[in-house]
């Protein structure tokens, strides 16, 4: 197989994944049997599209060998008359992955494979963690070092963490199924921890060459506006919603020509796009209108909201960013929590506070190898003239990051740094 038609196939499998397992798991009702059908089904689409090409269809193509599959794997167990009434339904899916059947359709009221999956893998029979761990596999198609650095745990524990939840999933024999009515409410916030999850992955990846994946970040958004539809009185979800909005309008000031990293201050506001900072703005709005106050998505989505009314990175409002971080600290507490809010009381009020509040959370050990930290700490030296000591932090910084393109932006500033006149 040639390198081109390799990267393409990649490059639909990431897109087409997701759905893919999504439906599988909704057809088996197994989650291993699901991933090796959709396993099997990649298999066949390298042995396949470099001598036929890539079809017109390529989701509905790796559906159709797996639902094949599981057909073949049905009768080899004699379990095809049990099934045939479910396989037969996915017999005629549409290129959009959608179940054609009115009377599946009107019994269904979430209507998206994803999602559907979402649900189903946040069973409370376990952890918070092991919930968004195991979805975040299964959605975004992680793997588990990546995972383990959104989670700040070693690989290791991610990894036995991973094995322990398919485990305890099958032990307990629960079903891949969507919960409905009052089972439905408690997975609503594993469900939005998740979403957060993945669209922090996709704004920043933690690995790999690009600085950012925007399509995580566009798929997270789409999954978010459908479960606000759902969800609409929950103010919790339309703060997400908004929180992902409005950092998605940065996206294409994110990086430069290159590709390059650029940083939310050194970036041409006039990039932004306008629509999502509006469509944002309106869901804070929301969230606000229920008068519970707010939770912490919509307090970071009111931090976001700071940022996009700023016309310039100069008009920025820093004590009320930071006046909102200490909201967040108060209501959720976290050694990342209190590094971005230590920089937000550098920058409103003075470089000397936000280092001496950096440098107090160096002994956090979530934080001992989390590159943002050396990273804040550099910013803030290079503001008070250490340049010698920013230089040095950066390159600290640069090498815990797993992120390439982040790692020359970071390695850059560092190497600007020496050799300048204090």
């Amino acid at each position: 197989m040639s390198a081109a038609a390799g990267r393409a196939v990649e490059a639909v499998w990431r897109i087409e994944r997701a759905r893919l397992l999504g439906g599988l798991v909704r057809i088996v009702r197994d989650l291993d049997q699901a991933e090796e059908l959709a396993q099997e089904a990649l298999v066949a689409a390298l042995e396949a599209w470099p001598r036929t090409g890539i079809p017109a269809n390529p989701g509905a193509w790796l559906m159709a060998t797996a639902r094949n599959r599981a057909v073949d794997g049905l009768r080899r167990r004699q379990l095809l008359q049990r099934k045939h009434a479910e396989i037969g339904r996915e017999q005629a899916i549409d290129g959009e992955g959608r179940d054609p059947d009115p009377a599946a359709a009107l019994d269904d009221d979430i209507g998206d494979d994803v999602l559907r999956l979402m649900f189903a893998a946040c069973h409370p029979v376990l952890s918070p963690e092991a919930q968004a761990a195991l979805t975040l596999r299964l959605v975004a198609g992680l793997p588990t070092a990546a995972i383990a650095r959104a989670f700040l745990v070693p690989e290791p524990t991610m990894a036995q963490r991973l094995v322990r939840a398919k485990r305890v999933l099958a032990e307990a024999h629960v079903p891949f199924e969507v919960p409905r009515g009052a089972d439905r409410r408690p997975r609503v916030a594993a469900v939005q921890a998740v979403l957060y999850l993945v669209f922090n992955e996709g704004y920043a990846a933690s690995a790999g060459p690009a600085w950012a994946r925007p399509d995580l970040c566009h798929e997270a958004l789409r999954l978010g506006r459908i479960l606000a539809r759902l969800v609409p009185d929950e103010p919790e979800v339309w703060g997400l919603v908004a929180l992902m909005e409005l950092q998605a309008s940065r996206l294409p000031a994110r990086s430069g020509p290159d590709g390059a990293p650029v940083l939310l201050l050194d970036q041409d506001r006039r990039r932004w796009d306008r629509l999502l900072v509006r469509r944002g703005l309106a869901a804070l709005a929301r969230a606000d209108a229920f008068g519970r106050g707010y939770g912490p998505y919509a307090l970071q989505a009111a931090i976001a909201a700071c940022h996009a009314r700023a016309a310039t990175a100069e008009a920025t409002e820093w004590p009320r960013i930071a006046a909102l971080y200490d909201a967040l600290a108060a209501l959720a507490p976290s050694p990342v929590v209190e590094l971005n809010r230590a920089v937000a009381w550098g920058l409103a009020f003075g470089a000397g506070t936000g280092l001496a509040m950096v440098e107090a959370l160096a002994r956090e050990p979530a934080l001992r190898r989390y590159h943002l930290l050396p990273a804040a700490r550099g910013e803030l030296l290079a503001r008070l003239g250490r340049r010698g000591e920013a230089s040095a932090a950066f390159a600290e910084a640069a090498a815990l990051t797993e992120n390439l393109a982040e790692r020359r932006q970071l390695l850059r500033r560092s190497e600007n740094l020496v050799g300048m006149p204090p």
